[in-house]
């Protein structure tokens, strides 16, 4: 089971449905993240992406003590933050997709990728820039060019 202050999930598939109406497309992605997503959701994506707290609060440039504050005064995040943290949602959903497990998804993301220059994908999820040039990466693999 995966558990977060707000949620219970019995799988990574039960959250990843959940997030869904709000990762289903760019313009969704646009609009929830101007909105501001609540904090609990940080600790999702932990679940979601099976990487520590620190190393996901480092992707964002925050501290866990931040994500912390922020969920237990019911805070949402501001739209950069939002939207980082839903397009890195989207993301996970389309390696798990392209991959067939988390776990095979996680594998390729620490590994340099030809398609990338060399780079560890991971290492690119930092900004927005590099979420969509990872995600690309994912659709090439999925239908076979990686050339």
């Amino acid at each position: 089971m995966y558990q977060s202050e707000k949620h219970d999930f019995e799988s990574i598939s039960d959250l990843i449905v959940e997030y869904s109406p709000s990762i289903k497309s760019n313009i969704a992605i646009a609009l929830e993240a101007n909105k501001g997503i609540d904090a609990h959701t940080f600790f999702d994506i932990v679940k979601l992406s099976g990487y520590s707290k620190d190393e996901m609060a480092q992707v964002f440039s925050t501290s866990v003590k931040t994500f912390s504050r922020y969920e237990k005064e019911n805070k949402k995040l501001g739209p950069l933050r939002s939207e980082l943290i839903l397009k890195i949602m989207a993301l996970f959903k389309k390696g798990i997709e392209v991959f067939g497990s988390l776990d095979s998804f996680k594998s390729w993301l620490g590994k340099p990728a030809f398609g990338l220059g060399n780079n560890t994908p991971f290492s690119l999820i930092h900004t927005s820039t590099g979420i969509d040039l990872v995600h690309d990466e994912l659709v090439r693999i999925e239908f076979g060019d990686l050339a």
